[in-house]
């Protein structure tokens, strides 16, 4: 399966990936139900998109693979964090989290204004109106077309 992950780059970003390809990034934070469930669906091996969010250059930035499926995301837990969530407890954990590592960057990124201008890609989450997730599935068609925008810059 494919996947789209929302980011801000200050925080993670496909340079993260990049500058240690071989080390395993943990995607935790997510704190809103639907991508929660979507980020527990993802299994060993699914590709997933890269997006830069909430700052100057806004698109796709490159591919990770998944290399460890949903578990307990460990910030939940930890007072310090900004995910901190003190409904949360160990026998009952509310958010998951998921281990990511780099495939490839892009060439450059991938606009979003780009993205919204495909016919093939509207009925993509990620260029709907109103859509916040920051996890999100991808079909393979949308794949191929975001694959083919990004190897084309």
């Amino acid at each position: 399966m494919y996947w789209l992950y929302k980011t801000e780059p200050e925080e993670c970003s496909i340079d993260d990936f990049a500058n240690n390809p071989t080390r395993p990034i943990v995607w935790e934070g997510v704190r809103n139900y639907q991508a929660r469930n979507f980020l527990r669906a993802a299994a060993l091996d699914d590709l997933v998109l890269i997006y830069h969010s909430s700052c100057k250059l806004i698109g796709l930035a490159g591919i990770a693979r998944v290399v460890k499926t949903a578990y307990p995301d460990p910030s939940q837990f930890q007072p310090d964090s900004i995910y901190f969530d003190a409904r949360s407890s160990a026998t009952q954990p509310r958010w998951s989290a998921v281990e990511l590592i780099f495939v490839q960057k892009f060439p450059a990124v991938v606009p979003l204004d780009k993205l919204k201008r495909s016919s093939k890609l509207e009925q993509l989450a990620l260029v709907q109106k109103g859509s916040r997730l920051s996890v999100m599935p991808v079909q393979p068609d949308e794949w191929q077309v975001m694959l083919a925008m990004a190897t084309k810059e």
